[in-house]
C-alpha cells in the first residue's frame, strides 16, 4: 500500500522526520516543533501532532511489512499501567530479538486475558512459536493448557528479561505524557510499537546479515561497524 501525502503542505520528507523524531526519541510534540523551527521549519505542534495520528500507524504496518519474520521464542509479560485514574494492565509480546509483537490493554489480569493476547498473537504473525517464554504468572500456563498449544513454556523472571525490557519505552512516555489519558493512547499511539517505528535501519534488513557485517568489520580492523542513519519510513 502506497502512503499519500495529498493535500499536505509540507513534502513528505519532512513529514517522515517529524514523525520519526517524536516516536524514536520520545519527544512532546512541542519538542518536535522546536526541533523543526531550528532548521528554518515552521511546524506547529499541532500539526506534528496530526500527523503522528494520521501517519504513524500507516508507518509501524509498512516497516512490519518490509521487516524480517519474527523468531519463534515469544516472550509474553505485562505491566501495571494508571489511566484515568484506574488500573489496567499492558500485555506485551516480543520475539527473541526484542521485536515487538504485539500490545494488548486489558482491565484483568486472569486466564482469560492471557488467551486473548495468545488466540491474537498466531493469527497476525501468521505462525505459532516453539517456545514461550513468561514470569511465574499462573494465567499464562493456564491460558497455553486452555488453547492446546505444542510450544514449550519456559517461566522465570531472568528468562523473561527481554519483556521486562521493553516496557521501558512505554514507561519513558508515560512520564513524558503525564500519564495516559485513555487505553488506546497506552495501546497505540505510544509509540506505535508494533512493531516499532524505533528500531534502527538494520533491523529492516535480515538480522544474520547484520550480524555478518558488524563481524566483517571488525575482522578486518575498522572497528566498530559504522553507525546506521535514521530509518527511512
Amino acid at each position: 500500500m502506497t502512503i499519500s501525502f495529498a493535500r499536505h503542505q509540507f513534502p513528505p520528507l519532512i513529514i517522515r522526520h517529524a514523525v520519526w523524531l517524536y516516536v524514536r526519541f520520545t519527544l512532546s510534540a512541542r519538542d518536535v516543533e522546536d526541533l523543526l523551527a531550528e532548521r528554518g521549519l515552521d511546524v506547529s505542534y499541532e500539526m506534528v501532532r496530526r500527523w503522528v495520528l494520521r501517519f504513524g500507524p500507516l508507518f509501524a504496518r509498512e516497516l512490519r511489512r518490509r521487516g524480517p519474520r519474527p523468531t519463534a521464542r515469544w516472550h509474553l509479560d505485562e505491566m501495571a499501567v494508571t489511566i484515568a485514574g484506574r488500573r489496567f494492565w499492558l500485555r506485551r509480546a516480543v520475539d527473541d530479538e526484542g521485536e515487538v509483537l504485539d500490545l494488548l490493554v486489558q482491565r484483568r489480569r486472569d486466564k482469560a486475558a492471557a488467551v486473548k493476547l495468545m488466540r491474537k498473537l498466531p493469527k497476525k504473525q501468521g505462525f505459532a512459536p516453539n517456545v514461550l517464554v513468561t514470569d511465574q504468572l499462573r494465567s499464562y500456563g493456564a491460558a497455553k493448557s486452555e488453547m492446546g498449544l505444542s510450544a514449550r513454556h519456559e517461566q522465570g523472571l531472568r528468562k523473561n528479561n527481554r519483556a521486562e525490557n521493553s516496557h521501558q519505552p512505554t514507561r519513558r512516555c508515560e512520564r513524558k505524557m503525564q500519564r495516559f489519558k485513555s487505553p488506546g493512547s497506552a495501546n497505540g499511539s505510544c509509540p506505535f510499537m508494533q512493531p516499532s517505528i524505533t528500531r534502527s535501519t538494520s533491523s529492516a534488513i535480515s538480522r544474520p546479515a547484520t550480524r555478518s557485517a558488524s563481524s566483517e568489520a571488525t575482522r578486518s580492523g575498522r572497528g566498530e561497524p559504522r553507525r546506521q542513519h535514521e530509518p527511512e519510513l
